[in-house]
């Protein structure tokens, strides 16, 4: 095990291979010219560092056509990258009043689900209005959660056959709280932007707050936009 920790800790820390996983994070599929642009690098360093990223199961590739798409190769890697990012120092007060609106940090996703001040308050309004419960650290979903998400259009018994995680708190690298993952996160993501209260932004993680979402922010969950 302390082996296999040093050779992914090795692996991430590569400056280029850190940039390609910091930018998968926006939950999208790329190419490994797109990859390369990212970073900065020849798409022959690229192909090389990419090669190490699949070998080590962090990554997998799907052909379309001519061209090839890098994704993670679960959504389990993807939560750990964002948690890693919670290890940046705190910013200094004067930083902090800078970053203060940051759009990124603000409102954002995090692989599928909705991360950033936004999503923070979104896990706790669902905690104290205990249709979430936070037992030993981990997500539940309360007997009185249940049907408010089935009232809220989001069926619960479909997510959990999925063969993934259900539920689970996700550490905000920018808040230092956590926000909700797992299928019931990307589900809530999901319906909030398809009853367009959330519309994503092209080429960033940032997430833009209609008029409608923050009524209805604040009406189901008295978040303040």
């Amino acid at each position: 095990m302390e082996n296999q920790f040093i050779k992914i800790a090795a692996l991430l820390g590569d400056p280029t291979r850190a940039v390609v996983m910091w930018t998968l994070l926006d939950g999208k599929a790329f190419t490994a010219t797109e990859l390369a642009i990212a970073a900065n690098t020849s798409p022959q360093n690229m192909s090389m560092h990419l090669t190490k990223l699949l070998d080590a199961g962090l990554l997998c590739v799907e052909k379309q056509g001519r061209h090839k798409y890098y994704r993670f190769s679960n959504k389990e890697t993807a939560y750990a990258i964002e948690a890693m990012a919670s290890l940046i120092p705190p910013a200094t007060s004067e930083k902090k009043e800078k970053d203060q609106n940051s759009p990124i940090k603000h409102c954002r996703t995090c692989y599928d689900h909705l991360a950033g001040k936004i999503g923070v308050a979104l896990a706790e309004s669902l905690l104290e209005q205990g249709i979430i419960l936070d037992i030993d650290t981990k997500f539940e979903v309360s007997p009185k959660g249940e049907k408010w998400f089935s009232d809220f259009g989001i069926h619960l018994d479909d997510l959990k056959k999925q063969r993934r995680i259900f539920l689970k708190p996700c550490l905000d690298w920018s808040e230092r709280k956590n926000h909700i993952a797992g299928s019931l996160g990307s589900s809530l993501l999901d319906k909030m932007i398809t009853d367009d209260w959330l519309r994503k932004t092209e080429n960033s993680r940032a997430v833009q707050i209609t008029g409608k979402g923050e009524k209805e922010l604040f009406r189901l969950f008295k978040i303040i936009v």
